[in-house]
């Protein structure tokens, strides 16, 4: 009758043992572990290369301008796992005209962590003056672009859990012409 007892005892107490780790995992997944968004932020630093290009002496028309802008993609991991992505490109849309690209090579973010990524972006700078209210916007004081990029990768969490991420990004790049400042908001949303 004492062994019946203490084992009763015994399940009792692995059964409340296992609901409360249950319900301690079950609210860490929802609230801590809870995977949230990154934080990026563009930060030009300044032109890097202007070059030009002639069609031909017979074809002036087709003469084209290249330009290219040296910048920093900071981004803040606020999540507890890592992640690591693939190289990606980021477009850079002027008024629904795709008007220049940026490279991000592969690299890995630190869980709850930084990473600057230096990079420079490529602007066809013939397409964004064909578009006619580029000069429209100029004289009026600011031009408004956007970069559409997505990041794939994994999310590494305490390095046994590995899950497929993806990570779009857009981001609104305001360029003041009299301040010769820029100003940039970028929203993202994780994917798993």
């Amino acid at each position: 009758m004492g062994t019946s007892r203490g084992l009763k005892i015994c399940c009792g107490v692995t059964a409340i043992f296992t609901v409360m780790i249950a319900i301690i995992f079950t609210i860490l997944a929802f609230t801590v572990f809870k995977p949230k968004d990154p934080e990026i932020a563009i930060y030009p630093q300044g032109l890097e290369n202007i070059g030009f290009g002639l069609g031909g002496i017979s074809n002036l028309s087709t003469a084209n301008v290249n330009v290219s802008v040296a910048m920093i993609v900071a981004i803040n991991n606020r999540n507890y796992g890592s992640f690591k992505f693939k190289n990606a490109t980021a477009f850079v849309n002027y008024r629904g005209d795709v008007v220049g690209t940026v490279p991000i090579e592969q690299a890995r973010v630190p869980a709850r962590g930084k990473l600057n990524i230096s990079t420079v972006a490529a602007f066809m700078m013939d397409r964004l003056i064909a578009n006619a209210s580029f000069w429209a916007d100029v004289l009026a004081g600011s031009v408004n672009f956007s970069t559409d990029a997505t990041m794939h990768g994994k999310v590494t969490m305490f390095k046994v859990f590995k899950i497929q991420a993806s990570v779009p990004s857009r981001c609104d790049i305001s360029l003041f012409i009299q301040s010769q400042s820029v100003e940039s908001i970028c929203k993202t949303k994780i994917k798993l």
